[in-house]
This record gives C-alpha cells, sequence and structure tokens, in this order.
C-alpha cells in the first residue's frame, strides 16, 4: 500500500509531464504520393492512408479542420493528421499505461470499498507512528534525538504551506 501510494503520489506531482493514464507517440513522416483534396477524399483512399500504420481496423472518422488539413479518428484515442498538399503526417498512437494508471486510479480513490480499506490503513499507519514516537525510552526517544526528530517532521511541511 505505501509503495503504492509513493509510486502513484509521485507521478501525480508530475503530472503536468507524465501522464499517469496514457503513453503517446508521436510520429512524423511524409506520404509520398499526391493526396485528394477534401473534396475528393474518401474513407476508402483514408484506410489505404492507415495501412502503413497497421490502423485500418481501429477507423472511426475523418474530417478537415482547414482546408488542407485533413484529421483521422482512431479507436482509442489515437489519431492521424494530414496536410493533403504537402503529405506532412503526423500520427499520435495512444495506449494506457497499465500498471502507473492502475496506481494512479486508486489513489483518486475510486469507489466505497476503498476507501474503507484506505482508512483503515491510514489508522494502522497513525497507531504505527504514535507507538513510534513512545516505545524508545531515554536520549533516544520523545524527550531526546527522538523529540527533535519529531520537531523537525512536523516543521518540514509546515514551513512548505508557509513559503512555497
Amino acid at each position: 500500500m505505501v509503495l503504492i501510494y509513493a509510486i502513484s503520489g509521485i507521478v501525480m506531482n508530475h503530472r503536468d509531464t507524465i501522464n499517469p493514464n496514457f503513453s503517446i507517440t508521436r510520429k512524423e513522416y511524409k506520404i509520398a504520393e499526391k493526396l485528394p483534396d477534401k473534396a475528393g477524399m474518401s474513407k476508402e483512399k483514408v484506410l489505404t492512408l492507415l495501412e502503413p500504420l497497421g490502423e485500418t481496423g481501429n477507423y472511426t472518422k475523418f474530417y478537415f479542420p482547414k482546408t488542407d488539413v485533413m484529421k483521422v479518428f482512431l479507436k482509442g484515442g489515437s489519431n492521424l493528421l494530414i496536410n493533403v498538399k504537402t503529405g506532412e503526417a503526423v500520427y499520435e498512437s495512444v495506449t494506457r499505461r497499465p500498471l502507473i494508471g492502475a496506481m494512479s486510479r486508486l489513489h483518486y480513490n475510486p469507489g466505497q470499498w476503498w476507501t474503507y480499506f484506505a482508512d483503515i490503513f491510514a489508522i494502522a499507519l497513525i497507531i504505527i507512528t504514535l507507538s513510534g514516537i513512545i516505545m524508545l525510552k531515554g536520549n533516544k526517544g520523545i524527550i531526546g534525538r527522538g523529540g527533535i526528530e519529531l520537531i523537525v517532521g512536523i516543521l518540514i511541511p509546515i514551513l512548505f504551506l508557509f513559503f512555497f
């Protein structure tokens, strides 16, 4: 449990650079053949353009957001963007991240059963922490080095709250 929360917590802290649920791969290439314009484009032609990518079975639809640019939508969120004048193409493949995605989903608290489990786990961590505070006696315990470590452990998050 601690490992799941630690890994998913790191990924969530960096979600501006890491998408925990999906991996997106971009491939830029050039289509050598002359492509038809918006009026001449057909589903059959789009399917032939998808063959080298192995995506013909994932085709959903296409449209032209600009006069010379065609966007092809594929199942699962992948897409293909083609400039029909220049032949420049950008293929974005979207795949799920199975392990990290599942961990992040648990971190977001997906259901009632997980709430109960996470609450029990949190209570267990509190008990472990409190018993650890009072377990050691003498100058390594709460009145010695342990007390200093406790104060530092409390001050660090408080300082971050005030200054960052």
